[in-house]
């Protein structure tokens, strides 16, 4: 029931949406899709789409938040592009849950999906030698619908806006630190999903109430189907089945890893129009957070943080897993 109401509530919210460049006609049946909301992101999406064109996704559905920065022309002018521009609340849309619910109902029937934020890097095992087609083909074969990645902060060694971002660039020659350790996870038993929480953000702006800080789970990575919702950004789904993404008889599942690049110079800017809006989760007060504690122009990296070379690192780290395949 609740599945039926979150589809309905999308349904309604298609409204909000007003098609700029749709090029949805060009998706063919075998394509791999990515959806995506954004705010002005313009530094980034250059090196966003970049990045995911070459890990293998055929094309990109994105809902523009009015964007004042000139990205939305800028993604209106992508031949592989498909984009949509609301001036409507982020938070009203469940911080955009909904928006991109309606557009998977609607688009991604049978197709592969990733679902992730312009700041955000998926990695999967193997990334560095195989696409995600052959990620999602053993997943397909496997019977796998649905593929998780933890949120790993990353973050620079010195002030966050010491080093300024250029449009292009790759975010880890700027930001290549993050935390090994200083991770919790508990089970959700309604949803029956992993929710982590931990890391920089913890340890830095909610040193004293952890159980406040971000959650990093995610399952940025589904085999689409219309009946499907996100219930809370991508840290759960229904059905719940989608949820079971971790263990399995005789071990762990195949699971990646999302590297977060929010702490750039343009973090600074970004938190304030954010705590300003108020349209974030919990009257924003994870942006609250970050406002008190920028005051201080405080360093992430600490004596433990770890520099970034691979996939694999990560999973000895035990931070991701290649499973069962080979």
């Amino acid at each position: 029931m609740q599945r039926r109401r979150w589809r309905i509530r999308a349904f309604r919210k298609r409204r909000n949406l007003a098609p700029v460049a749709n090029r949805t006609n060009q998706i063919r049946p075998s394509d791999l899709l990515l959806f995506s909301t954004a705010r002005n992101e313009g530094v980034r999406l250059p090196y966003f789409l970049k990045y995911y064109r070459e890990m293998g996704v055929n094309h990109f559905l994105i809902v523009d938040n009015d964007s004042t920065d000139g990205s939305l022309d800028w993604l209106a002018s992508q031949p592989d592009v498909s984009v949509w521009h609301t001036r409507h609340g982020y938070k009203r849309a469940r911080f955009g849950v909904d928006w991109l619910n309606w557009l998977q109902m609607k688009y991604a029937h049978g197709h592969w999906c990733l679902v992730v934020d312009p700041d955000e890097l998926f990695l999967y095992p193997f990334c560095d030698t195989r696409p995600l087609r052959a990620l999602t083909d053993w997943l397909d074969a496997s019977s796998i619908k649905s593929f998780s990645a933890m949120l790993l902060d990353m973050y620079p060694k010195g002030r966050i806006d010491e080093e300024p971002y250029r449009a292009g660039q790759d975010p880890l020659e700027v930001a290549p630190w993050f935390d090994a350790g200083n991770y919790t996870i508990t089970r959700n038993p309604r949803f029956g999903n992993l929710w982590i929480q931990g890391g920089p953000r913890s340890r830095v702006f909610f040193p004293e109430t952890p159980e406040k800080a971000p959650a990093l789970n995610k399952i940025p990575l589904v085999k689409w189907d219309r009946r499907y919702a996100y219930v809370s950004s991508t840290h759960m789904l229904l059905p719940r089945g989608l949820n079971l993404v971790y263990d399995e008889w005789g071990g762990e599942k195949a699971s990646g890893v999302l590297l977060h690049t929010k702490f750039l110079d343009t973090f600074t800017s970004k938190a304030e129009e954010e705590l300003t809006r108020r349209e974030h989760y919990g009257a924003s007060k994870e942006y609250v957070a970050y406002a008190a504690g920028l005051k201080d122009n405080p360093q992430l990296w600490c004596k433990w943080s770890e520099r970034y070379i691979n996939w694999r690192q990560l999973e000895i780290l035990g931070l991701m897993s290649k499973g069962n395949w080979a």
